[in-house]
């Protein structure tokens, strides 16, 4: 079993930062896929970023490009996600997850989800 928890979600005002973290247990994590999803009410689950495990590529959902930048910390099999120049459009619940490929992320899906973080940005 693999076990996702998220943390640092909170209110932020328009044009602020946050950063998003994910701590990841139940396995060594040496290859694969990791991200992050974002969801508000009534409305469809988006793909926002992930990172390949042992390169560290990473990709973005066209709209976060150039202000959110995911990372991981193969050590500590963590998850990052600093968040830049917040827009109103960002406030969502964001959900960690984890997949055995990146094509399953970019086709928006994943094996595994955390609980997710409330993010809200005001104005």
């Amino acid at each position: 079993q693999v076990q996702l928890v998220e943390s640092g979600g909170g209110l932020v005002q328009a044009g602020g930062s946050l950063r998003l973290s994910c701590a990841a247990s139940g396995r060594t994590f040496s290859s694969g896929a990791m991200g992050w999803f974002r969801q508000v009410p009534g409305k469809e689950r988006e793909f926002v970023a992930a990172v390949k495990w042992n390169s560290g590529l990473t990709y973005y959902t066209g709209s976060v490009k150039g202000r959110f930048t995911a990372s991981r910390d193969n050590a500590k099999n963590t998850v990052f996600l600093q968040m830049n120049s917040l827009k109103s459009e960002d406030t969502a619940v964001y959900y960690c997850a984890a997949a055995a490929s990146i094509g399953t992320m970019l086709n928006n899906g994943a094996e595994y989800w955390g609980k997710g973080t409330l993010v809200t940005v005001s104005s």
